[in-house]
């Protein structure tokens, strides 16, 4: 049976602050327990891609994790609209992107999902994440917490998106 929240974070561990994605799935998953039982699946890759539109089928709600070099410090929230954009062809897709294959998929609309960027400075091959970095992502969690919940506040940190 598919859980009806999913928390996908993704990035390359060995860049960085890149790692900040699966290091929030890693430790929400870890700071939620058996708390969450079955209503959380938790998902962690490389990066996005085509075949993850499955990933979305039968869930309520989804919040994608990802770093971010652009996003406000500690790390903005924004609500994510299917849409086809130029990372729909390349190796590596956007969120947004994933949920329009959905959508042409399954000819249904995608659940609602949420992008949470954290703040991130350092992408170097080789290198840990940053302690800038960490302390971000340490507030995130906070915020993650709620959004496991159903209590996240998406304001003041949020916007509404139809592209990355």
């Amino acid at each position: 049976m598919t859980a009806p929240l999913l928390v996908f974070g993704w990035g390359n561990a060995s860049r960085g602050d890149d790692a900040l994605g699966p290091l929030f799935v890693q430790q929400l998953s870890a700071l939620a327990g058996s708390s969450v039982g079955i209503r959380v699946d938790f998902l962690e890759d490389y990066q996005l891609q085509i075949e993850h539109a499955l990933d979305l089928t039968g869930r309520e709600r989804v919040l994608f994790v990802d770093a971010s070099l652009n996003c406000a410090a500690p790390f903005e929230v924004t609500t994510l609209h299917a849409a086809r954009d130029a990372s729909f062809t390349t190796h590596a897709m956007s969120a947004q992107s994933v949920m329009q294959v959905y959508r042409e998929l399954s000819g249904m609309a995608p659940p609602p999902c949420t992008l949470l960027a954290i703040r991130g400075t350092g992408f170097e091959l080789g290198e840990p994440p940053g302690r800038q970095a960490l302390i971000h992502l340490s507030q995130a969690l906070v915020w993650g917490q709620h959004w496991l919940d159903g209590n996240a506040v998406l304001e003041p940190l949020t916007q509404q998106a139809s592209h990355a």
